[in-house]
């Protein structure tokens, strides 16, 4: 049987600055799956997608992206397969910009849209805002919707370049425990509709690794620490030696939770 093309291929990236960032990353998305990462402050996180979305130009290694090597293909093709939701472009983004708007802007990746929408456009993101579940905040301005709302419009707005891989970085800081039910919950139709994009979930926080999420890629200090598929990987020791410290993982009816301790001090993970 011929071997899939992955969806994404990391060889030994390192990225190096003053000190090393990455270190030796490797790590591979088939198709079908879909993955968290997790990892500490610091962990390289934050580095680790500005290289996937050639925002940061790798040390030496190589990325792959649907078959097709950053550096011998152009990257700015290639970077459209990779949609990428972060809590920084809601920031950027009017008070008044409508949702439909926002949605629109994201075919040309930019902000603030402005001037005439073609049609085509027009009707492509009415479909992604009824598809994203907002299909009736069409013409609401940005700054009246929830925070789950955003999230929500801003996922339209990556699918609106119709990407092969959709990234979300920690999509649910901020929510209250309700809101973030309900955006997991929209995540979990979101995978399971035709031709929905691979997912990957950046997140500290165990509680928010959905059953959708197939595979975790743990990262410490530059470096991998654990990946594979969720039921070998995600567990009390590789969790410890990611976070340096000693965690204690519980699995209740599908969904984790992690309580990490240091002598007297105990948290939630």
């Amino acid at each position: 049987m011929e071997a899939k093309t992955p969806i994404l291929e990391l060889r030994d990236l390192w990225i190096r600055r003053e000190i090393p960032i990455l270190k030796g990353v490797s790590w591979r998305i088939d198709p079908g799956q879909h993955w968290v990462i997790l990892g500490p402050n610091g962990s390289g996180k934050t580095s680790l997608l500005g290289a996937l979305t050639a925002y940061m130009t790798p040390t030496s290694g190589e990325i792959h992206v649907l078959g097709k090597r950053y550096g011998e293909s152009d990257w700015r093709v290639l970077r459209k397969a990779i949609g990428l939701v972060s809590s920084s472009l809601r920031q950027m983004l009017r008070f008044d910009e409508p949702a439909l708007h926002v949605v629109i802007s994201g075919k040309d990746a930019i902000v603030n849209y402005w001037g005439e929408i073609p049609e085509g456009d027009r009707r492509a993101g009415k479909k992604l805002l009824r598809e994203v579940e907002c299909g009736e905040l069409a013409d609401r301005p940005w700054g009246y919707l929830s925070q789950g709302e955003q999230q929500r419009v801003l996922i339209g707005r990556a699918l609106m370049a119709r990407p092969r891989l959709l990234i979300l970085d920690e999509p649910c800081a901020g929510l209250d425990m309700v809101a973030r039910e309900h955006f997991l919950g929209f995540l979990r139709r979101l995978a399971k509709r035709p031709g929905a994009p691979t997912l990957v979930l950046v997140t500290h926080h165990v509680e928010e690794i959905a059953p959708i999420f197939s595979h975790v890629l743990m990262l410490r200090e530059g470096r991998v620490t654990a990946a594979g598929a969720k039921a070998s990987v995600l567990n009390s020791k590789h969790l410890s030696a990611t976070f340096g410290a000693k965690i204690q993982l519980k699995k209740i009816r599908g969904r984790f939770s992690a309580s990490a301790g240091s002598g007297k001090k105990s948290g939630v993970l």
